[in-house]
């Protein structure tokens, strides 16, 4: 057979099975791989159909060990499974495979791994006196629920029974650990408390085949998103290395596969809270709209997010994805760099420094302090002049009159817009007297110049359409008509943070056609105050907004504690309707997490670094301590210097070294994962500021504002942990705990 007639793919579950394997075995199998596909009948794989059964073979690895495969037509074979010798051939009826009725999805179980695993996790009954009382067995988890309900959700068919047989956590988990991955989800969803139709509303219908399913096609089943397989040579050597984006390349959960494959007639939004695999989506889009593309040597595709260590992080994983061929066909920008690029391009004499909020905060006090009594703070004025007057392009003192103030806060009479929009005049003269600007007067200056950009473009177009298709070469010479958008297609990651002048800056970059925006982001992760509703910038995702669910990052022990912090408050989705995170959960499980109190902030700081020591058994890299200040978070440091721990603090840019306990304040953890997370100093006063607490009396919609933001940050922070975290306070603990407080006492 030639090598182009033979498809040979690998199941997600037998990757997992795989990377327990000895090495030696791994690297047999990428090469076991090259001589099926050369010849499936080559007499070194001794490929031999199992005795009874139509589709499950078995063939050769190496001397010890055979993979399992399925013929799903001719020359198109499914790897299940790979296992040693003396286990392939004994006691078959145990391997039981089929297609989900539900997904349409195929699935494999070996039924005694499966048992093996759950009678592993029951604790040996104790011994006890014959005249006492045996104690009571567990009732069954799953006994409210029919074997109809469990196959309806999607619970696969051959574990029903062993399902039937579960009373107690660690035997669930011993089940997940070798289910198919929805079963998993479905059997985890149902534990925690979650009723049969909310589990079908989340869990089953975002991964049920849109047609009927025919439970014998299984050639059909394999090009279903939810078979999960590796598709070329690349991606099985991707999976077999085991490496997390490894996986990440390629095995897409179907929900995933869907939304980056769907072909959308306008913009598009997918959501998800933290872990869900939102970035990954982001740039497997990328690579598939970019194989869309006819060949070509130009950038039609933009990848933007909002600062520049996320854009280093997009690139390096783009290119991991799809190499230099696919980086060769994608700009990739954080958004601010775009905006002064454009900036840059249209005004090539300007010298002005750019400046950051922070340095924009110290300007407004530095100016407030020489005029004297005004009845406004800084951060009001700051968050007045970038979200009203610079986020809606508000021109003159009679625009700003007329201008929307919807979640600002209190209403303001005109003679007290009269004197804000006098103070930011004042303010705008400081800032060009002393050769500065900000990035929000950046992005609005990109976005007034792209959207003239795109005017010239549609009266170009529109006279060509008058015209029959002739050109104008007098129009276009004279209003730059021969440009066109700078973009086929824009992917935003991140998108919570941007601001309104980013958006229109984006929208005007490309044509309004098919697939033009898709942006991926949470509102519960937004850690700036930059809240846009995208219809009024014309960029209108309704109707095309999906979420994902599933984290693959935190234990549900984590995760729970985390949707605590964020316990009464209610999020936007970017378009003006409500967010929720309904049907977030995790299939990952361990310890929940340690509450800490301290009387003081010295003997809070001892104590971490204490926790700290005992954290020996795994790289100090993969440890982070997450604090609300930047003094603080260098009194940390000095504390683990003097217990001989070394630590590097997260600047703007990164980490500053290679080596030690990543230290910094909460802002600086946005997008960043470690093995085990301390968040330290979550005092009332600090998390929520002091500043914050007293806006109650004097701006309430503002303090609800700021205290949603503080919640987010902590969020934030809290899901940046995979297996392991601890939370410090001293004095009283912030109001963002009680939750975890009244769980932990119950």
């Amino acid at each position: 057979m030639s090598n182009a007639s033979v498809t040979l793919r690998l199941l997600d579950k037998a990757d997992k099975e795989v990377l327990r394997l000895p090495r030696t075995v791994k690297g047999a199998l990428y090469d076991f791989q090259h001589k099926f596909k050369a010849n499936p009948q080559a007499t070194g794989l001794q490929l031999k159909q199992l005795k009874g059964d139509t589709r499950l073979w078995s063939a050769r690895v190496n001397d010890e060990y055979r993979a399992l495969l399925l013929r799903l037509a001719d020359s198109d074979w499914l790897i299940v499974s790979v296992k040693h010798r003396k286990e392939v051939y004994e006691n078959l009826d145990r391997l039981a495979y089929g297609i989900n009725q539900i997904t349409g999805g195929i699935e494999y179980v070996d039924l005694q791994v499966v048992e093996e695993s759950v009678l592993r996790r029951t604790a040996p009954r104790p011994t006890v006196p014959a005249p006492e009382p045996r104690p009571a067995r567990p009732a069954p988890l799953f006994a409210r629920f029919t074997d109809e309900q469990l196959t309806e959700l999607g619970v696969a068919e051959p574990l029903v029974p062993v399902v039937r047989t579960l009373s107690t956590e660690d035997q669930l988990l011993g089940l997940v650990e070798y289910a198919p991955q929805l079963t998993g989800e479905i059997l985890l969803s149902l534990f925690d408390g979650k009723s049969y139709e909310d589990v079908l509303e989340q869990v089953t219908a975002p991964v049920a085949a849109p047609e009927p399913v025919d439970t014998e096609d299984f050639q059909a089943a394999a090009e279903r998103p939810a078979t999960m397989v590796t598709t070329t040579d690349d991606a099985l050597r991707e999976a077999l290395e085991g490496e997390d984006f490894g996986r990440w390349k390629v095995f897409l959960h179907p929900t995933q596969s869907r939304l980056v494959e769907r072909d959308y007639s306008g913009p598009a939004r997918v959501g998800g809270g933290p872990g869900t695999g939102k970035t990954i989506v982001a740039l497997h889009r990328v690579r598939h709209l970019v194989g869309q593309l006819p060949p070509g040597h130009s950038k039609p595709v933009l990848l933007t997010t909002y600062n520049k260590n996320l854009a280093a992080d997009l690139r390096a994983r783009l290119l991991e994805l799809g190499g230099e061929q696919l980086l060769s066909r994608v700009d990739i920008s954080h958004v601010d760099q775009l905006a002064l690029r454009v900036v840059r391009e249209a005004e090539p004499g300007s010298a002005k420094q750019t400046i950051d909020d922070n340095q924009a905060l110290r300007e407004w006090r530095a100016m407030l302090d020489e005029t004297g009594d005004v009845p406004w703070d800084a951060d009001f004025l700051h968050d007045e002049w970038t979200q009203v007057i610079l986020g809606q392009a508000v021109a003159s003192r009679t625009d700003y009159f007329r201008a929307r103030r919807s979640g600002r806060g209190r209403n303001i009479t005109r003679p007290e817009r009269a004197e804000i929009w006098q103070l930011a005049d004042k303010f705008t003269q400081r800032l060009d007297r002393l050769g500065r600007q900000t990035w929000a007067q950046v992005a609005e200056r990109a976005a007034r110049l792209e959207m003239e950009r795109e005017q010239c473009i549609q009266a170009v177009e529109r006279q060509r359409s008058e015209s029959g298709g002739l050109d104008n070469v007098h129009l276009q010479d004279g209003s730059a008509g021969w440009l066109r958008p700078r973009y086929r297609h824009i992917v935003v990651d991140e998108a919570q943070d941007l601001r309104p002048g980013h958006w229109k800056m984006l929208r005007a970059m490309t044509a309004r056609d098919r697939n033009d925006i898709f942006l991926v982001g949470d509102t519960h992760q937004r850690v700036y105050n930059n809240q846009v509703t995208l219809g009024s910038l014309g960029i209108n995702i309704r109707g095309r907004s999906a979420r994902l669910t599933l984290s693959y990052r935190t234990t549900r022990q984590i995760l729970g504690s985390a949707l605590g912090l964020l316990s009464g408050e209610s999020f936007d989705d970017l378009d003006g309707n409500q967010e929720t995170l309904a049907g977030y959960r995790s299939v990952l499980s361990g310890t929940r997490p340690r509450l800490h109190p301290a009387p003081d902030w010295e003997a809070e700081r001892r104590a971490i670094a204490e926790l700290v020591a005992e954290w020996d058994d795994i790289p100090a890299e993969q440890i982070a301590i997450c604090v609300p200040t930047n003094d603080m978070a260098r009194e940390v440091a000095v504390a683990l210097a003097h217990a001989g721990i070394h630590a590097v603090e997260i600047g703007p840019d990164g980490p500053r070294g290679d080596e030690g306990v990543h230290i910094g304040t909460m802002f600086r953890f946005k997008g960043l994962e470690y093995q085990r997370m301390v968040i330290a100093g979550v005092n009332e006063g600090l998390v929520p500021r002091t500043a914050v607490i007293r806006l109650r009396d004097t701006d309430a919609l503002r303090h609800r504002r700021e205290l949603q933001r503080a919640r987010s940050l902590l969020f934030v922070a809290a899901t940046r942990s995979r297996d392991a975290l601890a939370i410090f306070w001293h004095g009283t603990p912030s109001r963002f705990l009680q939750p975890l407080l009244a769980a932990e006492s119950a």
